[in-house]
């Protein structure tokens, strides 16, 4: 297969506030890829439709995504589009960023690992702050409740804590440190399972 009908890979974030795009954008020039900074928003305005079109439209790759619901416990437009993006036939989805907030009521999306905000990468859940806070490979977030429904759709999830900010540590004016760390994570699992293929 060549570059030019092989599929965009593309990482979705489950967060666009100001502050989380800042991050997002810095962290993803730091892997190379780029940021549909017209996606970030709280909540996210476009349709799926509109996202995937922006996707398609960059030279760049990978592709990196923000969806968010405003802290919404419905099935808000944040999931509707990752949902969308994640089942698109035209693109590969590599992994999800699973941001942790102070959402009461949420079951949790299942996660393969969680990043502290010392960078650390473990088994076990994370909170807004960063900090590991019980050893469930899960994280509690508005936007990340379609991350189980969607399965196999979705191979890596990384739980994180709140983008640009945990105590300072993933400032964007910094390097976006932990959010840029994750990113890479997700690059490399899908070069690890490349190498099996």
């Amino acid at each position: 297969m060549n570059a030019h009908n092989a599929k965009k890979k593309v990482i979705l974030v489950t967060d666009g506030d100001l502050i989380a795009q800042q991050a997002v954008e810095e962290a993803t020039k730091k892997i190379g890829g780029r940021c549909i900074s017209a996606s970030a928003g709280n909540p996210t305005r476009l349709t799926g439709a509109e996202v995937v079109e922006l996707i398609q439209s960059t030279p760049y790759d990978p592709v990196v995504v923000m969806v968010d619901d405003r802290g919404s416990t419905r099935k808000g437009n944040g999931e509707r589009v990752l949902e969308y993006v994640a089942k698109h036939p035209d693109l590969e989805l590599i992994g999800v960023l699973a941001v942790a907030s102070n959402t009461e009521n949420t079951d949790g999306a299942v996660v393969n690992c969680a990043i502290t905000r010392e960078q650390k990468v473990l088994s076990g859940e994370v909170d807004k702050e960063g900090e590991l806070i019980s050893p469930h490979a899960l994280v509690r977030g508005d936007t990340v409740g379609v991350l189980n429904e969607l399965g196999a759709e979705v191979p890596f999830v990384v739980g994180i804590g709140d983008l640009g900010k945990m105590e300072g540590r993933d400032n964007p004016q910094s390097g976006a440190q932990v959010t840029t760390k994750a990113l890479q994570l997700i690059l490399e699992n899908w070069q690890k399972r490349q190498a099996f293929h």
